[in-house]
């Protein structure tokens, strides 16, 4: 709140179609004072005393940060912006800056919108949001501040049917002269002046020593907080401490009704007033007012939690109804399938009536690639009721995988999503394997090993097995040489005498309607190099006589006896072979 200044108040316009002869509605967990029945038509939030506490907490450790304070055009006061519109922002609100180019200080007003609710039938609520230079501020206004910004929050979280429209401002400057208000007033239009129906100020509205004062108490504009603070057996009185001091002035100047909370500045409780609403008589309703023990220790708890929760009342009692918006939701079964070109398959899609009464709803499909229908059957159904949508995939539609957005127009629309695979092509089709998929065989000698083929798709075919890669002097034959798919064949590997020992892949080809290919190993022995000097490798096919030499192995072999086959450094090969020691 601004020091006071001069200047009588402008009189207000009654509106009868701001309040309800029903009483206020206090939600479970809310203060009620026996002998009250609470009844009411709206059911507004119990707004969570603790969560304002929380905001206003981060605002004093944004002061801190800050040189002490939060006052206009300062680190202090742009920080505090940018904490309130983040919050706002993820909460949905339509958020927008506005630059005060007239203030003393430059800085922005924050401006909110709740997307709904008759434009031209708008409820503002606002707080300055700056400090004094002198200290953090967190009465003077993080208090009304904060309050409005849970009470934003909530409005989004509960996300009613809206009747009005709902705006909340936190006004940069005030302290200087009510000056973020007075420029937002002063460039709205006619027509924008006239769509405002009500601005509700909060400005200290959690004095440790306070009172319960509403601005112009009398009007019709006042009602809702009036109503509010009277079933708590408050008895609220206008606020004349304030009266001209705070923002609502520069929307009262421009014949827009108003009113607010508010709990005192630096003006004495009476004693009349501290019998019936307690505290300190003849003390400063807060005396930390503009000082730098302005803190959250300056908080009256209890003040706090009765202006937060009778602006949740004020907002559910002048823009929302209570009557719940028809809704539906829409959900699919399965939500994934697959279907082979050139067939279809469905899927079941569920509607349900979340609020308010069933309703049509229309359903289409979008995203679907070419040569992809979904119809549905029924097109449209009443929310609560389901429908069958069939998925037709074209013969040529490639293989891949797709999402198909499933769209229910009703009052709103929703969405679903089915992913649709679309399999490659299923022709015929088969594999190759090869048991065992390695082998040894010796110079000179063969070895074998199966080869089986299996039908994978589509129809048993013929196929045809050849192998390629093996070297020089190894064959490789097949008996049968063609197969049909699902059968086996035997492949010999047969090894030349004069193949140098090593380790070779052959690869094994099986041609159809495709082609597939497996890998042998063959594994050589006893045969290859030179051997030791020039002396002749052993072979498993030749025949030897005594004193014959060999090489085998990297060792020089010399022959004891008569021998065909026997492989040098066999076991009981020394009863043929004598080692003569590395080549």
């Amino acid at each position: 709140m601004k020091h006071r200044i001069l200047g009588a108040a402008v009189a207000l316009a009654a509106l009868a179609w701001v309040t309800t002869s029903a009483g206020p509605a206090l939600a479970t967990g809310a203060e009620r004072p026996a002998g009250t029945t609470g009844a009411a038509a709206l059911a507004a939030p119990n707004i969570d005393v603790a969560a304002v506490q929380a905001h206003l907490t981060q605002l004093n450790q944004i002061a801190n940060s800050s040189g002490g304070n939060r006052r206009a055009g300062s680190s202090g006061y742009t920080q505090s912006v940018a904490y309130i519109k983040g919050k706002l922002t993820a909460a949905g609100y339509q958020v927008t800056e506005q630059s005060c180019t007239g203030c003393t200080y430059v800085s922005n007003n924050l401006i909110a919108d709740w997307p709904g609710g008759d434009a031209n039938q708008t409820i503002m609520f606002g707080s300055h949001l700056d400090s004094v230079s002198a200290g953090p501020g967190i009465n003077d206004n993080g208090s009304g501040s904060a309050t409005l910004l849970e009470n934003a929050l909530q409005l989004a979280a509960k996300n009613p049917t809206m009747t009005k429209h709902v705006r909340f401002a936190w006004w940069t400057d005030e302290e200087q002269g009510l000056n973020g208000s007075k420029f937002y007033v002063g460039r709205l239009t006619s027509a924008q002046r006239s769509a405002i129906k009500a601005y509700y100020n909060f400005d200290m509205v959690a004095s440790r020593n306070g009172g319960y004062f509403i601005n112009n108490i009398s009007t019709a504009v006042a009602a809702p907080l009036k109503e509010y603070w009277t079933s708590l057996n408050l008895a609220p009185q206008e606020n004349v401490e304030g009266a001209g001091r705070s923002d609502d002035y520069s929307f009262q100047n421009a014949g827009i009704p108003s009113s607010g909370y508010a709990t005192g500045a630096s003006a004495r409780k009476s004693s009349a007033e501290a019998q019936k609403w307690g505290g300190t008589a003849n003390a400063a309703y807060d005396s930390c007012y503009h000082s730098s023990c302005d803190t959250t220790s300056n908080i009256n708890a209890t003040a706090l939690d009765r202006s937060a929760d009778g602006v949740a009342y004020t907002i559910w009692k002048q823009a929302v109804s209570d009557t719940p918006a028809s809704d539906f939701s829409l959900s699919v079964s399965p939500s994934s399938g697959t279907v082979t070109p050139g067939s279809s398959g469905t899927f079941a899609v569920n509607t349900t009536t979340t609020s308010g009464s069933a309703q049509s709803v229309a359903l289409t499909a979008t995203g679907q690639p070419n040569g992809v229908t979904v119809s549905f059957s029924p097109a449209t159904v009443q929310s609560g009721s389901s429908s069958t949508a069939t998925v037709s995939v074209g013969s040529s539609v490639s293989a891949g995988s797709y999402t198909i957005t499933v769209r229910g127009a009703g009052t709103a629309t929703k969405t679903a999503t089915y992913s649709l695979t679309v399999p490659g092509d299923t022709s015929n089709d088969f594999s190759v394997s090869l048991s065992p998929s390695s082998g040894s065989v010796g110079t000179g000698a063969s070895g074998s090993f199966t080869v089986n083929t299996a039908t994978v798709s589509g129809q048993a075919q013929s196929v045809a097995l050849s192998a390629s890669g093996q070297p020089s002097g190894v064959t490789v034959s097949f008996s049968p040489s063609s197969v049909q798919s699902g059968s086996s064949s035997t492949a010999t590997v047969s090894v030349g005498s004069t193949v140098t020992a090593g380790t070779y892949s052959i690869t094994v080809n099986g041609a159809g309607s495709t082609s597939h290919s497996a890998t042998y190993t063959l594994t050589v022995t006893g045969g290859g190099e030179p051997g030791c000097g020039g002396v002749q490798a052993w072979s498993s096919s030749a025949s030897y006589v005594p004193d014959d030499v060999v090489s085998y192995n990297g060792h020089k072999w010399k022959s004891t006896w008569y021998s065909s086959g026997a492989e040098p450094g066999a076991p009981g090969s020394w009863a043929v072979w004598q080692d003569q020691g590395a080549c």
